[in-house]
């Protein structure tokens, strides 16, 4: 039988309220939202998230956070179940995207959807998969590897400059300060050469970004946010590595984690380069 809804679809801007429903609709998707996200994307762009609603209940929902003049990110894509196939994703995709204006837009989108975003004129870039697993915890603090609050926040924002196609000053003076968020930052000779955050999440701890000079400076990193997952109760991890730096892969399965599912990041246009040998793990798959 055919999925069937009454009424017409309206969208418009969502809430952080409304956006703890959404968030509870990507948990049933398996995508594994971290239980603090909501306040940092807000605060990227308060404007940039929607919701589609049939006789006032919620049935779809997208976001279309713009991080600067030139780049927005697409993301939390979703319709109900038993919703699907009536054409309030299409619909609400296309309320959405107009908020990007004639911005370059990114996104990572699952095998399922991605025929569908090249139509819409996006073009793949390169895969990301996530791995997940158990990491050793180490047996001694790690040498180099400091809490984040001993370093100015604007190093941190120079560094992830680097690996990011935008500045992201708003959001990162949330993400870096979340109750829950441990942020580490590697330091050599006095300077960062990396950082990272794991945060509690639905399942697994996740951990992103994970940024960092190189392979070593990421394993030191990724060691230490095991570390302090398991002081929050998270045995497992999981990170989402891009498949346009091979040296992720390689240090994930060093580390005993396997890959489950996989993405491709797609672009409707041109971006500003990031240092790629630099990114061992993305900061979410939701704004990139």
């Amino acid at each position: 039988m055919a999925p069937a809804s009454s009424g017409s679809l309206s969208v418009a801007p969502a809430t952080p309220e409304d956006w703890a429903l959404v968030c509870s609709w990507a948990a049933d998707e398996g995508w594994n939202p971290g239980r603090s996200d909501v306040p940092a994307f807000f605060a990227q762009d308060p404007d940039g998230f929607f919701l589609g609603r049939v006789d006032g209940e919620p049935v779809s929902a997208i976001s279309v956070v713009n991080y600067s003049d030139a780049y927005a990110f697409l993301g939390f894509y979703l319709v109900r179940p038993g919703l699907r196939g009536l054409g309030h994703g299409l619909a609400t995709w296309r309320a959405a995207l107009a908020h990007a204006g004639d911005r370059t837009v990114g996104l990572d989108g699952v095998p399922a959807q991605q025929d569908n975003y090249r139509r819409s004129g996006f073009s793949p870039a390169y895969r990301t998969a996530r791995f997940v697993g158990e990491v050793p915890a180490p047996d001694r603090p790690v040498a180099g590897v400091v809490p984040g609050e001993l370093l100015d926040p604007a190093a941190i924002a120079a560094y992830d400059s680097a690996c990011h196609h935008a500045d992201r000053p708003r959001f990162l003076a949330r993400w870096l300060t979340t109750p829950g968020h441990r942020v580490l930052v590697r330091v050599v000779d006095g300077r960062p050469a990396g950082y990272g955050v794991v945060r509690p999440a639905q399942d697994e701890a996740r951990v992103g970004p994970l940024f960092a000079d190189t392979p070593a400076d990421a394993a030191a990193l990724l060691d230490a946010l095991a570390a302090e997952a398991r002081d929050f109760g998270a045995v497992r991890i999981a990170v989402d590595m891009p498949e346009a730096n091979p040296a992720a892969a390689r240090l994930a399965l060093e580390r005993g984690l396997e890959p489950t599912f996989e993405t491709a990041r797609m672009y409707t246009g041109p971006v500003r380069p990031v240092a790629r040998e630099r990114v061992f793990g993305v900061t979410t798959l939701e704004l990139g």
